[in-house]
Order: structure tokens, then sequence, then C-alpha cells
């Protein structure tokens, strides 16, 4: 770079060790080895200033003493890439030859992007000068600028500057400037494109602490539903979990494998973003709403539910270690809050993510797919019937569904329950069930679009976007179980002992709590209605 001055006439930097001959005016100069050697050592006692608090007769080394009065000190400055340019040979390189916990070249550099004519070249320049080739970083890593919401440059004068501390801290008024903690800033950003300019202020970060809240409530949702699990006597062997369980497993280890490969690479928009897709779309949407069924109805040691707190295990485990780079605090709260021993990490920062988490496979994914699709699809018909008030939650319709593909009707075959709800079922495991996976008392997998029209009003009917199925919801039939609210035509054709309005399968659950607790049960009073004058 032929054009590059190293020297500049400032007041103030870093300056340059050279002596000038004063009888020559300056043409001679004094800048060897030894000079060089000794203010250096000066330097790095008493800094950068001692070149100009000291007389020359100071920084000049024992061997020119004598000759201090035939020299003068220059006042030029370090030009200040050429000296930011520089940096890697003092604070990377050097401390990596001192084996000083540092190496050479740097991971990254990081930057605004103005500086891409700036400090990344300087920096490069230089190193590839001094080190045969070799450039002073491994990667690159430029932002952009964080405006105000409007997408103005902050500024005191305009008042629109927003102070990171009061973010974390909340302002004077808690209420209007709620203090949201250092979790929520962070999520911010790593959920922003940093590649380019950012935006930020109330209603943002407002945004962000509604995902934060996502994030915590579904660790929440994890730890409690593990209270009476011992990971040591209750896990279910791999082999033995149902379909939907392994499927679960696999998609985990595809989100966390993505996860990481975003934050290797810097992503962490692509990393916040993700998290939050698996948190709501395949969690909180699907698997942690059908596990209630399993997990708040079975019995304590029943299969069903023991097989999906060991995918819940793992799935706090992951979540966990997921998030711990963007939101540790949330990290670490859960980590100590897990409700069983650890095998050795004390942290969620010890031992990083395992190779089991990360390494189970894909199972039946085109399956649970379809699935998925097919009850958003029967979803969408129930709200035209919540809103004409035919039925409120979806635990109180039935489904009809046909389909004229053999592939998609086979499938919702293979995982078409019994009639009635019975422990243990005979013909799925009692998971793997469209029942419980739609969450609703009845499917019934029909042959033709006529058997639909004949059980279900025309207004309730209709062809699902996302599965091809046609799709009818009525009332279901027979009566609400007490206790798992499901609908049966058994319901209390099974002995009153533990209460009147009770299906097979409850009465069990609780038959096997009493044996294994030793407790009694007491039904509980139901009253009658008062009679309407």
């Amino acid at each position: 770079r032929g054009d590059w001055c190293i020297s500049r006439q400032r007041s103030w930097g870093v300056p340059i060790p050279v002596f000038y001959d004063k009888e020559t005016g300056g043409t001679k100069t004094l800048l060897d080895e030894h000079t060089l050697d000794h203010i250096q050592s000066i330097i790095a006692e008493q800094g950068c200033d001692a070149w100009w608090k000291l007389d020359e007769v100071d920084l000049l080394p024992e061997m020119y003493k004598d000759q201090a009065d035939k020299w003068t000190k220059g006042t030029d400055t370090m030009d200040v890439w050429f000296d930011s340019g520089s940096s890697w040979a003092g604070v990377v390189q050097e401390r990596a030859e001192k084996e000083m916990g540092l190496s050479f070249p740097a991971d990254v550099y990081l930057e605004g992007s103005d500086q891409h004519r700036g400090w990344f070249q300087s920096s490069l320049l230089t190193s590839v000068a001094a080190n045969k080739g070799q450039a002073p970083y491994k990667a690159v890593l430029t932002h952009g600028f964080v405006l105000d919401e409007k997408g103005f440059k902050m500024s005191k004068s305009l008042g629109n500057v927003v102070n990171p501390l009061q973010v974390i801290e909340g302002g004077n008024n808690k209420k209007l400037e709620p203090a949201y903690g250092a979790d929520v800033l962070r999520l911010w950003v790593a959920s922003v494109d940093y590649a380019g300019d950012v935006r930020v202020g109330a209603n943002i970060i407002k945004q962000t602490f509604e995902s934060y809240r996502k994030l915590r409530n579904t660790a929440r949702y994890l730890i409690g539903n593990l209270a009476d699990y011992d990971p040591s006597k209750d896990a279910v062997a791999y082999d033995d979990l149902p379909s939907m369980d392994k499927w679960m497993l696999g998609t985990m280890s595809q989100v966390l494998n993505e996860v990481d490969d975003a934050l290797s690479n810097y992503q962490f928009g692509r990393a916040t973003n993700e998290i939050l897709r698996f948190a709501t779309a395949d969690l909180s949407n699907f698997y942690l709403d059908v596990a209630k069924d399993r997990l708040y109805i079975s019995a304590v040691d029943d299969a069903r539910r023991r097989s999906c707190q060991t995918v819940i295990h793992s799935l706090l485990e992951g979540f966990a270690k997921s998030i711990a780079p963007i939101l540790p605090h949330m990290a670490e709260d859960i980590w100590q809050n897990l409700p069983y021993k650890t095998d050795e990490d004390n942290s969620v920062f010890e031992g990083g993510l395992s190779e089991k988490l990360m390494s189970y496979p894909e199972v039946d994914a085109e399956k649970w797919d379809l699935v998925r699709n097919v009850r958003t699809d029967v979803n969408q018909v129930l709200e035209s019937a919540r809103k004409d008030k035919l039925v409120g939650a979806s635990l109180d319709a039935a489904a009809y569904i046909y389909t004229s593909d053999d592939k998609i009707k086979a499938v919702l075959s293979e995982l078409d329950g019994d009639e009635s709800l019975i422990t243990p079922s005979v013909k799925t495991n009692g998971v793997d069930e469209l029942r419980t996976a739609f969450m609703i008392s009845q499917v019934h997998i029909v042959d033709s679009e006529d058997a639909i029209t004949e059980a279900c009003v025309s207004e309730y009917t209709g062809k699902g976007e996302l599965s091809g199925c046609m799709i009818g919801v009525k009332k279901a039939e027979g009566t609400k179980c007490g206790r798992c609210w499901f609908y049966d035509k058994e319901v209390g054709n099974h002995g009153s002992k533990y209460g009147p309005d009770l299906c097979q399968r409850c009465g069990e659950a609780i038959f096997s709590w009493e044996e294994s607790s030793g407790n009694e049960f007491s039904a509980p009073v139901v009253e009658e209605a008062a009679p309407v004058a």
C-alpha cells in the first residue's frame, strides 16, 4: 500500500519512538534495536504517556545517554489504522507464543460494517506483510448499527437512545418501564439479523419478552411433569418407546443439530428462530398438548406415562443446553431446578450437548407430519362448530374422516383406536392413536363422503387444506368422563366405587394408585342442581 503514511501529527495517540538529530534539523535519525528495547521496557512499565513525560536522557538506553543533548524525541504519532491494525501482534500473537491461552491467528474479528476498509483491512495488510502472507484471523464477522424503532439514528438530542441497562433493570416507573433482565436483551440481540442495521425500542423489547415467556413456560411444563420421575428407575428403553415418542426424539435431535450448526456459524437469528419454532409448533402445539392425557390421566407407572416422561427428560436437557449460549440465566435456572440428580454436570455449561441427545434417528416423520396436518384440518372444521356452540372443547366432539388416498387411509386406519376408552388398549398401544393425537373423543374413518354428510350437518364439514381429507364433526356420543373429560358410551358402566361418571380407563388408574400408595380414594360428592322455578 504505497500511499499509506503511518505517521500523524496529532497531540494524542501512540508515539513513534524515533529521535532526531538537532544539528541536521532531523534529517538524521536514531532508531535501532537498542533504543526500541529500552523504550519498550519503559512503556511496558509506565505506559505510552512515558514518551511525553520523560526527557531524552531517560528515554535513551545507557549506550546513548551521553549523547542526550544531541537528540530530540519525535512528536509524531502512529496512524490509528496502523496502530489498531497491528494489535494482533501484541494481543494475540505474543500471548500465543507465551502460551497464555490464546492462539494465532484469532478465531474471529468482530466489528461494524464500516470496518471493511478500516480495522479489518489494516489488520490484514500488516499481518500479511509481517507473517509471510498469513491473515491475523480465521473469520471476519461484521454487524450493522442499532437504530430506534422508527429507523432513526440514536441521539441524545432526539431523546431516542435505548439504554441497555434500563432494559435490564427497568426505569423509575416499573409499570411503564419494566425490568426485563439480561436474558431478554440477549434474546433480542440473538433474534435480529445483525448483518444489516437493526431496530430496537419499547415495543420491540415487549414482543421479545413474549417470546422469552413462551420459552420459560415450556421449560416449566417440562420440569413440572418430571417431579416423580427418576431416570435410573423409570426410564423406558428406546426400543420399547411408541412411534410418537421415537418421532419426537428424532425431531429433537434434528433441532439440536440445526441450532448447533447455526451457532457455530454465528447465525444467531437462525438458531433462535429454530428454538422458538420447536417450542411452539412441535412441543406446545402438538407433543406436549397430546402428552397431557398420558401424564395427567394414566396411572402413575403406566407405560404410556413413563415413556412420555422418558422423552420429556431428554427434551428438558436438550432444551436447556440449546438455549444456554443465548439465555444463560434461564438455562442455568432450569439446570439447578432439575427434579432429579444428573450424572456429572453441575452446571448447564459443563459437558456441552451430549452425543446421545443429538443422534436419535428420524422415525416415521411422514406419518406424524400427516397426522399433524389432519389434526390441523380437523381443528379448522371444529372452529365452526365452536362458534355455533355445538361443542366447546375439542373433547366434546367426534370427527368423521374420509380420504380417497389409499396411503393416507392406511396410516389413519393403523392409528384408529378402540371404540371405547379401555386399558390396556387392544387395537393400538394407547399412544399411537388418532383419539389422543387429535385430543377428540371419537374418530371415525369412513369409506365415503356420503357417510360424513349422513352423520354431520353440512355446516360442520369441509375439505382439509393440508391433508386433502374430507372432514366432518358432530357432538360426541356417550357421557363425559368426570376425570379425563373424554366422552364414551361406557362411562358409568364399570361400577360406582369411584363415582358414577368414570370410564374404565380412569377407574383402572385410580385402582392402580390405591394399590401402589396404600391410600383409599374418596369419590367426590356431586351436588344435584337446584330445581329451576
